[in-house]
C-alpha cells in the first residue's frame, strides 16, 4: 500500500509509541486508484521528538518549517515530510497563517484542511479515518469545503484557486455552498502572491478537465481579480486574467463559428495536448477578439476580427510577463499566438517561402521544427473548436503537414543543415568572415534548387567560387599594371 520508505518512517514513529498517519492528497489519490506523487505524514509526536527519533535511527533530518511543525527525514536520497498535528490561525495574510498551534487529536488537524477529500487519514495498517465525509464525497465526485466554506477561503484565499484546480484535475463537481462562498471571498485574492496564483492556474490549465476548471474560475469571478507582486522592491497590484474573463459573450461570425469566443477558447484548450506552451497558447490565441480596433463588421454586416493575431500576441506577452513566466516560455507562446492565423497552402513553393520567412527568428532546425509542429497542432484544435464545417480545412491541414515534412527533410534552412562544414569551406577559401558568407550563399542556392545538398556538389561549388575569386583578384591587379603575380 505504502512505498517502503514511507512504511519505514511510519513504523519508526509507531514503534516509539506515537500516532502516525498518511494524510491529504496521498490518501485521496490512493482511494481514487491513482499513484500519489508524494506522501504527507502527520503524527502526535512534537518536532523535537521527530528529530530525536531520526537521530536514534541514524537518519538525516532537519526542520523544514519550524514554525509549522514540519520536519524532513532524508532516506536513500528521498525527502519525506513529517508534520505534528496542528491548527492554524490566519490574520491579514491571504495565504500564510499568522499563528500555528500544536494539537493532540488527529481530528483537530484534519479540521484545518481545505476540502473533505483532502481531510482523510490512513493508519499504517490501511484503516481510514474520515471525520468529515470525504470518502462519500470522493464517491460522489464532489468537492466540498471542510466546515464553513467562507471561513476556509477567508483563512487561505489560494484555496479558491485550488478548488478550480481540483475540478480541472479530477473532474469534480462543486458543492453549492462551497461554490457560492467563492464570490463572497474574492477580495482576499489581493493578498496572494502572483507566483502562487499563476502556479494554480497553470496546473489547472494542464489538467485533464482544464475547461471545467477554467469555467469555474470565470463563473466565480476569480479571473477578474487582482493579486500582488513586487517590482523594484515595492508591492504592486497584478491583474489575474481579466483579458480572458471578458471573452464570454463575445460573438463571432456565425458563417464560420458555432460558439462565442469563450466557449471556442475552452474547446481549443481541450483540443491540444497537456503541454504548458500549447495550453497557454490555446487559452490566449483569440484574446484580442472583440476589442476596439480589431472588431469590425464585414461587408455582410457580420462580426470580424481583422488583425487579432498580431494584437493578441502583444497582449499575450504582457499577460505572461506580469505572471512572471520565463522569457523563453513567453517567446514561444507569443510566437504561436502571432502566427496561428498564418499558414501556407499545402504546396511546396508556398511552404518553402513560409519556412524561409520563419527560420531567421528561430534558432536552428530543432526549434523551427518544434515551433511549426506546435503551430499545426494549435491550428487543428482551432479548427475543431467550434468552426462551421471544418472538414475541408482539416484535410488541408493534414496535407500541409505532409508537405512540410517532405520539404524539411531535404531543404536546409540554417548553415548547420548543409552537408559541408565551416572547416571544410575554410580549407577551400581560407579562414575569415568569408566562410560564413559562403555558407549562407550555399543555403540560398540549395533552397532555390540550384544545388543539391550533398558533400561532393557543395565542395565543387565552393571550389569554383574560390577559383573565380582568385581569378578576379588577378585580373584586378593586371588592370592596375602590376603584372600577374600568379604566374611570376
Amino acid at each position: 500500500m505504502f512505498p517502503p520508505l514511507v512504511r519505514k518512517v511510519m513504523d519508526i514513529i509507531s514503534d516509539a509509541g506515537y500516532e502516525v498517519y498518511v494524510v491529504g492528497g496521498a490518501v485521496r489519490d490512493l482511494l481514487l486508484g491513482f499513484q500519489p506523487k508524494e506522501y504527507d505524514i502527520c503524527t502526535s509526536a512534537c518536532p523535537v521528538a521527530v528529530l530525536t527519533m531520526a537521530a536514534e535511527n541514524n537518519i538525516k533530518a532537519y526542520k523544514k518549517g519550524a514554525a509549522f511543525g514540519v520536519v524532513a527525514w532524508v532516506l536513500d536520497g528521498e525527502e519525506i515530510e513529517i508534520a505534528t498535528f496542528r491548527t492554524e490561525l490566519y490574520g491579514d495574510d491571504a495565504h500564510r497563517p499568522e499563528k500555528v498551534e500544536f494539537v493532540w487529536a488527529l481530528e483537530d488537524d484534519l479540521a484545518r484542511r481545505d476540502f473533505t477529500v483532502n481531510a482523510i487519514a490512513m493508519r499504517p495498517d490501511g484503516e481510514i479515518i474520515d471525520p468529515f465525509g470525504g470518502c462519500d464525497d470522493l464517491k460522489a465526485g464532489l468537492l466540498r469545503a471542510v466546515g464553513d466554506p467562507g471561513e476556509r477561503f477567508e483563512e487561505d484565499a489560494l484555496r479558491m484557486f485550488r478548488a478550480c484546480r481540483f475540478v480541472a484535475e479530477y473532474g469534480f463537481g462543486v458543492d453549492p455552498g462551497t461554490r457560492a462562498a467563492i464570490p463572497r471571498s474574492l477580495e482576499r485574492v489581493a493578498g496572494l502572491s502572483v507566483e502562487r496564483v499563476r502556479d494554480e492556474i497553470d496546473k489547472a490549465l494542464r489538467a485533464a478537465h482544464a475547461a471545467k476548471g477554467l469555467g469555474l474560475m470565470r463563473d466565480t469571478g476569480l479571473l477578474a481579480t487582482t493579486c500582488r507582486g513586487r517590482t523594484g522592491g515595492r508591492a504592486v497590484a497584478v491583474p489575474v486574467l481579466p483579458e480572458v474573463d471578458r471573452l464570454a459573450g463575445v460573438e463571432q461570425n456565425p458563417e464560420h463559428h458555432q460558439v462565442d469566443v469563450w466557449e471556442h477558447t475552452l474547446r481549443v484548450v481541450s483540443g491540444v495536448p497537456s503541454d504548458p506552451v500549447l495550453r497557454w497558447a490555446a487559452l490566449l490565441h483569440d484574446v484580442a477578439k472583440g476589442l476596439p480596433g480589431v472588431r469590425r463588421l464585414n461587408r455582410h454586416g457580420l462580426p470580424a476580427d481583422y488583425g487579432h493575431a498580431g494584437l493578441g500576441a502583444e497582449i499575450t506577452r504582457d499577460i505572461l510577463e506580469r505572471l512572471r513566466f520565463p522569457p523563453s516560455f513567453i517567446k514561444r507562446v507569443t510566437w504561436l499566438v502571432r502566427h496561428h492565423m498564418h499558414h501556407p497552402a499545402p504546396e511546396e513553393r508556398a511552404v518553402l517561402k513560409w519556412l524561409k520567412k520563419l527560420a531567421p527568428k528561430l534558432h536552428g532546425r530543432a526549434e523551427l521544427m518544434d515551433a511549426v509542429r506546435q503551430s499545426l497542432v494549435l491550428r487543428r484544435a482551432d479548427l475543431l473548436g467550434g468552426k462551421v464545417n471544418p472538414a475541408a480545412v482539416l484535410e488541408e491541414n493534414a496535407q500541409l503537414e505532409a508537405v512540410i515534412a517532405e520539404v524539411v527533410a531535404r531543404v536546409p534552412f540554417y548553415t548547420e543543415d548543409l552537408a559541408i562544414s565551416g572547416g571544410e569551406v575554410a580549407e577551400l577559401v581560407g579562414r575569415g568572415p568569408q566562410v560564413k558568407q559562403v555558407l549562407e550563399d550555399l543555403v540560398v542556392r540549395v533552397q532555390g534548387g540550384f544545388l543539391d545538398n550533398s558533400p561532393g556538389v557543395l565542395k565543387e561549388a565552393v571550389r569554383k567560387k574560390a577559383w573565380r575569386k582568385r581569378l578576379s583578384m588577378v585580373e584586378g591587379r593586371k588592370s592596375e599594371g602590376g603584372g600577374n603575380p600568379a604566374f611570376s
